[in-house]
């Protein structure tokens, strides 16, 4: 399993050599729909945290924060280490669970999102990316949601496998729901929650309901954002994704970025195990341990400390706990 592993890895890095960052002049068309959807429930969730502060009731908060947590799971668990990369199965009830957790995140389906980033680690930091990290930190984080593909994303899209998403049957119900689904998940039930069970004001309720949004889409686009521009890079230093501890504690253990686009079909997508803040991988492995979450693909030790000698910058906490020597991968 782990040399398949490596070669797939290794060819998703040629792969992206192909298109060259910024290989034709590209004008920006503004998506003015998304712009004012955006725009609204940035400025609403502004606001919502004044209440936070004023006049939202304990449990409101409580209630959002639970809410927030199983979003940012149903995008990394769900949306990313199942649907994007394969890096383990899960069981229909457990599929389910996070297609609703994902619907709740508000981020469209999983389809489209598992699509996109497909394309962005075949094609990672190019044309061909969707959310090209080489035009500057606004675009990679949020500003691609704000303007038309480039037209390299929908060629080079047109091409990438995705028959395993379209024979899923969760994501095919997502996907012809997603407008009913969307609505129920992430803005409705949110809101009126609060409302019916502790007195809470729709007023309040609706732009607490907005925070969470924004955070979630926030917390997720650093991702692509600050973990293609701050941190180090152990594994890969001529690559554009970095290490990022604060990217780490806002996605529940995304953060590991250099790591994952080395070995991208890792479901822990964290070097040597890295459990410590990786909620994420906690999840997952919670899962495996009642039966619903199977076949979790990992990378060995000793594959990851050679890569690391091999193209690593020399920063990463494999130095500290375990050293290659003649013979053999030994413990430090």
């Amino acid at each position: 399993m782990v040399p398949d592993v490596l070669r797939e890895a290794e060819r998703l890095h040629e792969d992206a050599k192909l298109v060259a960052p910024q290989a034709e002049p590209w004008k920006f068309q503004i998506s003015y729909t998304n712009v004012v959807i955006f725009g609204y429930l940035h400025l609403a969730g502004i606001y919502g945290l004044l209440f936070c502060v004023s006049k939202a009731h304990w449990a409101t908060l409580f209630f959002s924060f639970i809410l927030l947590v199983a979003s940012v799971i149903g995008v990394t668990a769900g949306a990313h280490r199942l649907w994007s990369h394969r890096s383990y199965k899960a069981n229909l009830p457990l599929q389910i669970i996070l297609m609703l957790f994902h619907s709740l995140s508000g981020q469209y389906t999983a389809f489209n999102w598992a699509r996109d980033h497909r394309l962005h680690h075949k094609y990672s930091d190019t044309d061909a990316d969707p959310h090209n990290a080489t035009r500057g930190f606004f675009y990679s984080h949020i500003g691609w949601l704000l303007v038309v593909k480039h037209p390299e994303v929908k060629r080079r899209g047109e091409a990438i496998d995705l028959s395993d998403l379209l024979r899923n049957p969760v994501l095919t119900f997502q996907r012809k729901n997603v407008v009913l689904i969307l609505s129920l998940v992430c803005y409705i039930m949110p809101t009126t929650v609060p409302m019916f069970f502790w007195g809470e004001t729709f007023h309040t309720a609706w732009h607490i309901m907005a925070l969470r949004f924004v955070l979630c889409l926030n917390f997720v686009s650093l991702i692509n954002s600050a973990a293609h521009t701050f941190g180090t890079k152990p594994y890969d230093k001529n690559i554009m994704p970095t290490q990022n501890m604060s990217v780490t504690l806002a996605t529940l253990g995304e953060g590991f970025h250099n790591y994952h686009h080395v070995f991208p079909f890792d479901y822990r997508a964290a070097e040597l195990g890295n459990n410590t803040f990786n909620l994420t991988t906690k999840f997952i492995d919670f899962f495996a341990l009642i039966g619903w979450a199977s076949d979790l693909k990992t990378v060995g030790q000793e594959s990851i400390v050679r890569r690391a000698e091999r193209t690593g910058d020399g920063s990463g906490s494999w130095k500290e706990e375990c050293k290659v020597v003649p013979g053999g991968l030994k413990s430090g």
